[in-house]
């Protein structure tokens, strides 16, 4: 028996036509984003993101397309050229989340990040992520963001 088919085993790396990982966390590159039913423009057109900035999560890709998640649970394809590499995160609750100067409960308030909105992550450590949005910065529980859990984040 093979280590990747033991128990407890981390699953092997998936081939991607980009070489990336997936799922990975990417962010919408530009103000709007047609979101189609199929990776190619003849699929039918599902919605349009008005969201420069969003978090999205990569699930699957093709060369040109990727199968992307977004906040709310919607799973469309994008083409490739309509994300950037650089990391935001979401508060998609509708009350403010307080980015501490530390990543410790009780820590002092450095700023509000404003519920619905995106702000750049810059890493994540322990169940801590450091986010920073309008020049100010601070750390925020992973768990009070979206786009940063490691888990595929919408089922097929």
């Amino acid at each position: 028996m093979g280590l990747a088919s033991q128990a407890g085993a981390a699953d092997p790396p998936r081939l991607t036509p980009s070489g990336l990982d997936v799922p990975r966390y990417v962010s919408l590159k530009y103000e709007t984003v047609n979101a189609r039913n199929g990776p190619d423009e003849s699929h039918r057109l599902l919605w349009v993101y008005r969201a420069k900035g969003l978090p999205v999560q990569v699930v699957a890709e093709t060369r040109e397309w990727r199968r992307i998640c977004d906040p709310e649970g919607g799973l469309a394809w994008v083409h490739r050229r309509t994300t950037d590499g650089h990391r935001t995160a979401m508060r998609t609750q509708p009350t403010p989340l307080a980015l501490l100067a530390s990543p410790k409960p009780g820590a002092k308030i450095n700023a509000w990040l404003r519920g619905r909105s995106t702000a750049n992550l810059d890493k994540c450590e322990k169940g801590w992520c450091r986010l920073k949005a309008d020049g100010a910065h601070g750390w925020a529980r992973e768990s009070e963001i979206w786009g940063a859990s490691s888990q595929v984040q919408c089922k097929s």
